[in-house]
């Protein structure tokens, strides 16, 4: 039986696209190309690292239900988010804290800032019971409908849910807002 080459290279493609990688990986750290939240599927959108010189930071991963490239989509879409980050070094409680209030500070107009500044203290609050973070920890923003903004540190909640969406758009504008804390973080996390 003669096998044609073009059903073979057919044959391969296929076994090529089901042994597909089903994680993505920067510097060293894995993410799970989908995970689910709230009972929702949610796909990696995409994968940056935080830099600042030469040290590297953290890398994070955004989790939507639907990919997508545009910002403003994503800041104002529906359903549950993750965001995860992967310390590459130690952090204190207190420099995540701030990184978090500086950024959404920096990020929201004055009206805008009036209205987070109460929920920016309760994750304060919450930032400060985690203590110190060091590489190999996980600490996962998740974002549900339902109740809000929840942090886990190794996949335990801290701390009670901070609620809205508007909030949840203020942190992630940190990452992918117009004032991104890092613009190669944001290219990365939008998959750009």
């Amino acid at each position: 039986m003669k096998i044609n080459p073009i059903h073979w290279l057919a044959a391969l493609a296929l076994c090529a696209m089901t042994g597909m990688v089903q994680s993505a990986e920067l510097e060293n750290q894995r993410f799970d190309d989908q995970t689910t939240l709230a009972g929702q599927a949610l796909k990696l959108n995409g994968l940056g690292l935080r830099s600042v010189f030469i040290i590297k930071a953290y890398v994070a991963g955004l989790y939507l239900p639907e990919k997508s490239s545009a910002a403003a989509d994503i800041l104002h879409g529906n359903g549950p988010k993750r965001l995860q980050l992967r310390p590459l070094m130690e952090l204190s409680a207190g420099d995540i804290k701030k990184a978090l209030i500086d950024g959404m500070r920096k990020n929201a107009s004055d009206a805008q800032w009036a209205g987070l500044q109460d929920r920016a203290q309760a994750l304060g609050k919450t930032i400060d019971s985690i203590g110190q973070s060091k590489p190999g920890d996980t600490i996962a923003l998740d974002y549900l409908p339902a109740s809000g903004m929840v942090v886990l540190i190794n996949n335990v909640p801290k701390g009670a849910p901070v609620p809205g969406a508007d909030f949840y758009a203020a942190v992630l504008e940190i990452f992918i807002g117009n004032s991104p804390v890092d613009t190669r973080l944001k290219k990365g996390l939008l998959g750009l």
